[in-house]
C-alpha cells in the first residue's frame, strides 16, 4: 500500500487518498467520529486507543481541524450510507418478535 505524506508528521494519505494516522491503519475520520459521539477528550482516545501516542492522536486532530468541511462531508456521507442500508435491511427478526411481545414499541 503507498502512502502519501502531508505536512501532520503523523497522518499520511493512504493509496485511496484517505488521511490515516502514520504507522496504523486508523482513519483520522474514526478517530474524529469517536471525538464527536462520545465527547472523548485526547487523553481519552489515548485511553481507548493505546496503540496511538498522544502526539499522533493530536496529529490527527490538527488535521481534522484544518480539513473539517471536508471530512465533515465525508462523516455525512457515511451517516447516509448506513442510514440506507438499515432502511434496505428492514427491521430484524429479534426486533420483530420483540414488538410482537410489547417489551418495544
Amino acid at each position: 500500500m503507498t502512502q502519501t505524506t502531508t505536512e501532520y508528521k503523523y497522518v499520511e494519505l493512504n493509496d485511496r487518498n484517505v488521511p490515516i494516522v502514520a504507522g496504523t491503519t486508523m482513519k483520522v475520520i474514526e478517530l474524529v467520529t469517536g471525538q464527536i459521539a462520545y465527547g472523548w477528550s485526547p487523553e481519552e482516545l489515548h485511553f481507548q486507543h493505546p496503540y496511538l501516542t498522544m502526539s499522533q492522536i493530536y496529529s490527527a486532530l490538527a488535521y481534522y481541524w484544518d480539513h473539517k468541511e471536508k471530512l465533515d462531508a465525508d462523516i455525512q456521507q457515511r451517516e447516509e450510507y448506513a442510514a440506507n442500508l438499515r432502511k434496505q435491511a428492514g427491521e430484524s427478526p429479534l426486533a420483530k418478535k420483540l414488538r410482537a411481545q410489547g417489551i418495544i414499541k
